[in-house]
């Protein structure tokens, strides 16, 4: 396993952890990576969560498209894996992963807006910009350093999303407003030397038909830490779960 240490950590969706509002607010951005033979390097750098969300979230939706998705309603679309927009999100992670940073991921992840619908929480914008989107930048750069030095040039393959494990989730379950459907472990497929390789996607849950990562290495974590979910040689297994 690989892991990225900084921002505040917190579970999918728990009212104790949006409870806390800001926390982690300003607190530097702090990489650390330790492959499984004991090599480690590290990373610093001065920006918060708070700047890499308002870096970033803004980017869901450049103005040259169409207007944001979270801001219109839910709807009980099943998605598709199968999609041009998804393949795009899927891109969009993978170039993400390649740089080690969060900015060109962002279109894979859930979108704030949708986000701020659909929790019957308080301060969920906070939730999602301090826990949420910080996490997920936290999970690209421990994919960035799985991927080590030859993470330019390692190629996406595909993305397998099992869609027999999609299950919806319904309203009022899990501090949610709304329903959604939510697929676990979908695999992150690439080539990287000539070898394939994947690792997971812990959780993708749908906003308006279109399937959104929400949590990338880990729905839940002890400690601020990045996580890479399952990596494997070839196309992994994708094992089946009950979250929300």
């Amino acid at each position: 396993m690989l892991a990225i240490t900084g921002f505040a950590a917190g579970g999918c969706g728990a009212s104790s952890t949006a409870a806390a509002g800001t926390a982690g607010a300003g607190a530097p951005l702090s990489a650390t990576a330790t492959s499984s033979a004991g090599k480690t390097t590290s990373a610093t750098g001065a920006r918060s969560a708070a700047s890499v969300s308002s870096a970033t979230t803004s980017g869901h939706r450049p103005s040259h498209r169409a207007p944001d998705p979270g801001r219109l309603p839910q709807t009980n679309q099943l998605p598709s894996a199968s999609t041009r927009t998804f393949k795009t999100e899927m891109s969009d992670l993978w170039r993400a992963v390649q740089l080690g940073t969060v900015g060109p991921g962002v279109p894979a992840f859930f979108p704030e807006a949708a986000y701020v619908q659909i929790k019957a929480i308080a301060n969920a914008q906070s939730d999602f910009r301090y826990r949420l989107l910080a996490d997920y930048a936290l999970d690209i750069r421990a994919a960035h350093a799985l991927l080590g030095s030859g993470a330019r040039n390692a190629q996406l393959v595909k993305v397998l999303v099992p869609g027999s494990y999609a299950h919806w989730v319904p309203p009022n379950a899990c501090y949610n407003r709304y329903g959604y459907y939510e697929v676990p472990n979908a695999r992150v497929v690439y080539r990287s030397g000539g070898q394939l390789h994947s690792f997971g996607i812990a959780s993708m849950i749908s906003w308006r038909g279109v399937w959104y990562v929400v949590h990338l290495g880990a729905v839940l974590r002890n400690a601020a830490t990045g996580v890479v979910d399952d990596p494997s040689s070839g196309t992994g297994v994708s094992a089946p779960s009950s979250t929300c």
